[in-house]
């Protein structure tokens, strides 16, 4: 029994160009934590292990990306995961997977929109202000939660009227955010000392490289999700696109996601002594404007935060709804989500659906989504091991059988490493109580939609 999507309703309109979905893939990948998250990884590896680390982590994600190129090329479905399993695994497992990857794109949303308030608050601190209530102990501001929920409008609403305005304000955000890059990253290089970056690693003894390098090797999944996201909007291509370009944008994304972390760091341990970033918890434009002794370059590099801060909000947001969109097509949740405008091609029900969902969650604060947002870690991992599995087992049925396997048996290790990583006690980053509960309560749901959905469609694409 295979799922099928209803051929009969409306499609998606396309538009989107290879520099789209490069943008999307880079865009949903790379968020803030460059700027707010510095000293924690300094702290878990130093800049050798920083560096290393996320080099080693980016490399390890080739053989994911080239099986997600591989698919991609044969089937443009908004499902991607649910797409690709479908017909070669059973259709409860189908389901899991794109379950699994919508809250992984999903729980970004909510935090994206808080940490928005948060950053413009460090430009504006009028903004902490007027507080409305407190949740674990962090107190909920109405100045922030109203430009979290501004941008959360502004975002369904350019998405609401199709993709291509959605793609041209990627292309911006994403564009704008390496151009400031550029330009604090030449002038860091051109200031700083390889002094400011001694100690290589943060973990003392003989051992202390490797560790510093594992330790740092744990995190890279969460902050490299999004090169798999150009799958999402595969059915949105502009007439005459090219297959094979999916694949380039997926390649181009991945290894301009993990330059960036690689280069990011580089630069700022050697503008500013790492150790007094992690002592003195230094977020990066601190580090800089101490160095320069300018606030000027902090400001370039906080502008090039909040871009990318919107370009991650709606990067995943496409891909949340498409994933949501795609479930509502096979009928496996209330088929409304599958719903497309007329006139603007977009899914508008799950658009609401996504919309309201995070300026709900935004409501809580960082307090309660910080330990949620972990677990797209785990999610992510299940969903790269579902398509890397689902590439073997369609490989011989599909008449593809010439093709080499190994890049997608590899690929199943490093996600089931992923995974393992997550769920096994006592291994450093693995889940804690709230992530545990987090996790459940999304997988209830889902076993519930599933329970409850109207019926499987069992013609067979």
């Amino acid at each position: 029994m295979t799922l099928a999507r209803d051929r009969t309703k409306p499609a998606l309109h396309g538009g989107l160009s290879t520099i789209e979905y490069f943008t999307f893939g880079f865009g949903t990948m790379i968020g803030v934590g460059w700027v707010v998250l510095m000293d924690d990884w300094l702290a878990r590896g130093g800049p050798g292990g920083g560096i290393l680390g996320f080099l080693i982590g980016g490399l390890l994600l080739f053989p994911i990306a080239h099986t997600y190129g591989r698919l991609v090329q044969r089937i443009q479905d908004a499902g991607a995961e649910i797409a690709y399993t479908e017909g070669v695994f059973p259709p409860l497992v189908s389901f899991a997977a794109g379950w699994t990857m919508v809250l992984s794109y999903a729980i970004v949303c909510p935090w994206e929109a808080v940490a928005t308030g948060n950053l413009l608050a460090r430009v504006f601190p009028s903004l902490n202000s007027y507080e409305l209530y407190a949740i674990g102990g962090t107190a909920i501001y109405a100045p922030r939660l109203a430009v979290g929920l501004a941008l959360t409008a502004l975002i369904a609403s350019v998405n609401y009227r199709g993709i291509k305005p959605s793609g041209v304000f990627q292309d911006v955000m994403t564009f704008g955010l390496l151009a400031t890059f550029a330009i604090f990253t030449v002038l860091g290089f051109a200031r700083g000392s390889t002094a400011n970056m001694q100690p290589l690693f943060s973990q003392p003894g003989a051992l202390g490289p490797w560790l510093s390098i594992f330790l740092v090797l744990q995190i890279v999944p969460y902050f490299m999700t999004g090169f798999e996201s150009v799958a999402k909007g595969s059915e949105e291509a502009k007439a005459g696109f090219d297959p094979r370009n999916f694949t380039k944008a997926i390649y181009a994304a991945l290894i301009a996601g993990f330059l960036f972390y690689v280069i990011v760091i580089a630069v700022v341990t050697y503008v500013y002594p790492w150790r007094e970033i992690v002592s003195g918890h230094v977020r990066t434009e601190v580090a800089f404007e101490r160095t320069f002794g300018s606030h000027a370059i902090a400001q370039l590099i906080l502008f090039g935060a909040f871009l990318s801060l919107l370009k991650i909000f709606n990067g995943n947001f496409v891909a949340a709804t498409r994933m949501l969109y795609a479930i509502g097509r096979r009928n496996l949740v209330h088929p409304s989500l599958g719903r497309v405008h007329a006139v603007h091609g977009t899914p508008t029900v799950a658009i609401s659906l996504m919309a309201a969902f995070t300026a709900a969650a935004a409501m809580f604060g960082d307090a309660i989504l910080v330990p949620i947002t972990e677990v797209g870690s785990l999610a992510v991992g299940v969903g790269w091991l579902s398509a890397c599995a689902a590439y073997l087992a369609r490989r011989r049925r599909d008449g593809h059988a010439h093709e080499s396997a190994t890049m997608a048996i590899v690929g199943c290790v490093v996600s089931a490493a992923i995974i393992l990583m997550k769920i096994v006690p006592g291994v450093p980053g693995s889940f804690t109580r709230a992530e545990w509960i987090a996790f459940v309560a999304w997988s209830g749901f889902g076993l519930l939609f599933w329970m409850l959905r109207p019926r499987l469609i069992t013609k067979t694409r």
